[in-house]
């Protein structure tokens, strides 16, 4: 019988996206969940994003739809799919803002811990919106949380809602410096 701890990786896609494409990384999301899993059996780790909008940019979208389908193919890997929600400013020019990716994610992390389906939910995210489920899960259903944190895009008190954090900055150095080496 296999007694290693079950662990499920929650990716928060648009807060990791920006805060690895502000520091030039592109990272290997194989090696980043195994790295995040550790010695632990690796569930199912999900990745919340929307798709952009081919009328912005053709290419651009293109692109993103490529980098989505190579996350599919690796194992154990779920890309969800938001929504992007495209707003007029007041000034005239556009934004676009993700919608549903705190829902799926949270809906995600509660119904594994209904269903038993990890021992350790590892919520990669700086967004303290996140503490209220958290709560839930640990205390309802006694499954253990860690956060998985940015230094300059983190919550302290998202932080302190988990049982431990993980700085990400030493991770993907990690990563990325066995990147160079191969």
């Amino acid at each position: 019988m296999n007694n290693k701890t079950r662990v499920s990786i929650f990716i928060d896609g648009s807060n990791f996206y920006y805060s690895t494409a502000k520091k030039g990384m592109r990272v290997d999301f194989q090696k980043f969940i195994e790295e995040l899993a550790g010695s632990r059996k690796l569930i199912t780790a999900f990745y919340y994003v929307a798709p952009l909008d081919i009328s912005e940019d053709v290419n651009k979208y293109w692109k993103h739809q490529k980098f989505l389908d190579m996350l599919r193919k690796i194992k154990k890997f779920k890309v969800v799919l938001c929504t992007l929600k495209k707003i007029k400013t007041a000034e005239g020019s556009f934004i676009y803002l993700v919608k549903g990716d705190d829902v799926h994610l949270s809906h995600d992390l509660l119904m594994g811990a209904v269903d038993n389906l990890y021992d350790t939910a590892i919520i990669v995210s700086g967004d303290e919106d996140f503490m209220p489920i958290i709560k839930t899960v640990r205390e309802r259903y006694r499954k253990k949380v860690e956060n998985a944190y940015f230094s300059k895009s983190s919550s302290y008190n998202l932080r302190r809602a988990c049982d431990s954090s993980i700085p990400l900055d030493k991770i993907l150095s990690k990563i990325i410096e066995n990147q160079k080496e191969h």
